[in-house]
């Protein structure tokens, strides 16, 4: 009965600690932010190529993606509230568009990954009152879903002067 009484505590241990392990994230490779930065790499990509598919490609197909961006309204619910934000931007410019990562920074734990990067946009706009050229600071959240990295969630903003209220369209901070 004694040997028992110390078995029981060690098998409960060793279950508990498996389950541990078990809820812990996946071990990041290597390679993990390589792929995020290349995940990255095809926006700007599709972007300059005016390639809707390209782009919604790194964004998961879900209802549950949200994204904050700057053009109204402001706040998207779904892939398919994004896509047709991302093709009504397109469509606004006429002509070749620029879109450069500059500053971007990637971490990840193997399961989970996000990103800040600031987007250099320009091009000449289809309608006056669309500003020509901005940058935009970035923060997004992906997810390895299926073996392919995609993007959860994504924040985008620009600076505000407060005492003007007006937003600073150039600024890298």
């Amino acid at each position: 009965m004694r040997n028992l009484l110390f078995t029981a505590p060690a098998i409960v241990t060793i279950a508990g600690a498996l389950l541990l392990a078990s809820m812990a994230p996946a071990p990041a490779r290597a390679d993990d932010a390589a792929d995020i930065r290349a995940a990255q790499e095809s926006i700007a990509a599709g972007a300059r190529a005016r390639n809707l598919d390209a782009i919604m490609s790194n964004y998961w197909h879900s209802p549950k993606l949200f994204v904050f961006d700057v053009y109204p309204p402001r706040a998207y619910h779904g892939w398919d509230a994004f896509r047709k934000d991302w093709k009504d931007f397109l469509a606004a410019y006429r002509g070749p568009i620029t879109y450069e990562m500059q500053d971007m920074y990637v971490e990840t734990d193997g399961t989970y990954g996000y990103v800040h990067v600031i987007e250099h946009i320009a091009g000449t706009p289809k309608a006056s009152g669309t500003p020509p050229e901005i940058n935009m600071r970035i923060t997004e959240l992906y997810h390895k879903r299926e073996g392919k990295w995609v993007i959860d969630h994504e924040h985008a903003s620009v600076p505000v002067d407060l005492k003007t209220g007006k937003a600073d369209l150039l600024s890298k901070q």
